[in-house]
């Protein structure tokens, strides 16, 4: 249920749009904490400008088309009274974790074990399956803006995917490859598709390139682009390390990872690789890509007990003989 809230309401809420409430800046609009007087801790997405209205209203028509998901940061509702029809505001869910962004770039994260190898394959899966409802959406919804930036972690630091400024919606066939056409390139420098930006044909596959972008951030703790490195492209930087077989160069240093799980990430970055080819044709659905998560996730799992169980043995092994050892000690001082 959409809700419709006065201009003022809001303006109270966000103290006037005052900077101290500012968390974070979309792809065309300014985003402010509100507090309303319900006590509801909201989010306020304002345009950057009347010229970038045509974005936020277009964000809201996607988010409408949308079913509800837990996938996808939640559509509250909007301004029905502006005091322009270029100045309309969105309500969108409060996100209290900030983003991937923010994490990867915390020299420790806390208060989770986001570090964790085993924690990062479960963020890649949860960004899998949040891309993949789009594209399996009716009509077919292409976000066009993957990036870090645009992920984000609730109270529960469950991820959901935000700002649907850029985003494209086609009633399509159904085909998770389908073009949808020629549009002028759209998004972020270092997560945009090569054919896409030189071809300007938008497919599904546009958004898959930019989940590996992603996936390489996540597994290497390194910016999709940073032009203190070379070369400052992380697609350029991580595709010969990949065709070489020298994974161990891709993982964040930060990432304690033991010897059984290295095939595990290993697949996963091979993963990446194909989502970053540059033929699209070569490049896989998010629905194969969910599902090879999943069966990665679940090849941990399995893992994680074929290793633990011997090591639960050789404890009761170990006390075992420690229990006999101090029978005998006793015995022998008698």
């Amino acid at each position: 249920m959409i809700e419709l809230f006065e201009y003022q309401q809001l303006l109270y809420a966000t103290d006037g749009f005052s900077s101290t409430r500012l968390i974070g800046k979309g792809s065309h609009g300014w985003v402010y904490k509100a507090i309303l007087d319900d006590n509801r801790v909201v989010a306020v997405k304002k345009p950057l400008s009347e010229t970038h209205y045509s974005k936020v209203d277009n964000e809201a028509r996607v988010l409408l088309s949308l079913r509800p998901s837990p996938l996808v940061v939640n559509f509250l509702g909007t301004t029905f009274d502006s005091p322009s029809y270029k100045n309309k505001l969105l309500v969108m869910e409060f996100m209290p974790n900030g983003s991937l962004r923010d994490l990867l770039l915390q020299p420790v994260l806390a208060p989770v074990p986001t570090t964790s190898w085993h924690r990062r394959l479960h963020i890649i899966t949860q960004i899998a399956r949040a891309v993949c409802f789009l594209h399996q959406a009716n009509p077919i919804v292409i976000h066009r803006d993957i990036k870090a930036e645009n992920i984000l972690f609730d109270s529960n630091w469950d991820l959901k995917l935000a700002d649907f400024g850029l985003a494209v919606s086609d009633e399509g066939d159904g085909k998770s490859t389908r073009i949808i056409g020629s549009r002028k390139p759209a998004g972020t420098i270092g997560y945009l598709d090569p054919s896409y930006t030189t071809a300007s044909k938008l497919s599904t596959k546009s958004d898959v390139f930019s989940f590996g972008v992603v996936v390489l951030e996540v597994i290497s703790g390194r910016k999709a682009m940073d032009i203190s490195k070379s070369p400052a492209s992380i697609v350029e930087w991580a595709r010969p390390l990949i065709e070489q077989n020298k994974f161990q160069g891709i993982y964040d240093e930060r990432m304690t990872l033991p010897k059984w799980a290295e095939r595990r990430l290993r697949k996963v970055v091979e993963l990446a690789g194909r989502c970053v080819c540059a033929e699209p044709g070569m490049r896989p659905s998010m629905a194969e890509i969910v599902e090879a998560m999943e069966m990665e996730m679940s090849a941990c799992c399995l893992c994680c007990i074929q290793f633990f169980q011997p090591m639960k043995f050789l404890r009761f092994r170990r006390k075992r003989r420690s229990d006999f050892c101090t029978m005998i000690n006793d015995m022998s001082k008698k």
